[in-house]
């Protein structure tokens, strides 16, 4: 992205990423603009509502994306599109760069963890999962989870515990390598199955990340 002569090394323009052609018009000069400054006239755009956070973040719309690369374009451009570097411009480029910096860190937050991203990629499919329990789940598989949470309520022990996680850990690698399949061939029933079984055990994960501080 072209920056400020004060701003921090940037990424490239928005308009130039991945799948990304500009679609708007800039709102101060009326030059074909990206989603984030006028290339002409250095604006500060509105946020684009047509762009996908894989757009936002510069990432191929994949399940298996790179988080190194995406926390690194997260920071550069929190650094470029912080509303302080706006603080002498107009009122409406001050909101814009605000905005602007909330969508990233939303954008960030939802690709960054297997879970929301692969919830997100549906959403974008059209498709979401239910609420509540997953009727459609295998019995197998909800005595397992029960079992599970049956132990980590009952233990003490901080070593158990690690063990548990080290466990839901190994689940959680082997359903995303599984999903990261599922949705590469377009099999958005098989997803729908797998992520609804990774909320299982994030919220699993959640517990023992709770216990671990309890027990410090």
């Amino acid at each position: 992205m072209n920056h400020f002569e004060a701003f921090p090394p940037p990424t490239p323009e928005v308009g130039s990423r991945r799948g990304f052609v500009p679609r708007r018009a800039c709102w101060s000069c009326g030059s074909p603009a990206p989603s984030f400054l006028c290339p002409s006239c250095r604006a500060v755009q509105p946020p684009d509502a047509a762009a996908s956070y894989f757009q936002i973040m510069d990432c191929e719309q994949s399940f298996a994306l790179d988080t190194q690369k995406l926390q690194r374009t997260y920071m550069q451009l929190q650094r470029s599109l912080h509303p302080d570097n706006f603080s002498q411009r107009t009122l409406k480029e001050q909101e814009f760069s605000a905005d602007q910096s909330a969508l990233v860190n939303t954008a960030y937050r939802t690709l960054l963890k297997p879970l929301s991203r692969g919830l997100y990629m549906l959403q974008l499919r059209g498709e979401h999962l239910a609420e509540g329990t997953d009727s459609t789940a295998e019995p197998g598989f909800l005595l397992e989870v029960m079992a599970i949470n049956e132990t980590l309520a009952e233990t003490r022990s901080r070593r158990e515990m690690e063990s548990i996680g080290h466990s839901v850990g190994e689940r959680m690698k082997a359903l995303t390598e599984h999903i990261n399949t599922a949705l590469n061939k377009g099999d958005l029933q098989t997803s729908k199955t797998l992520l609804a079984q990774m909320k299982y055990f994030a919220n699993i994960e959640e517990k023992i990340k709770e216990k671990m501080i309890e027990c410090l």
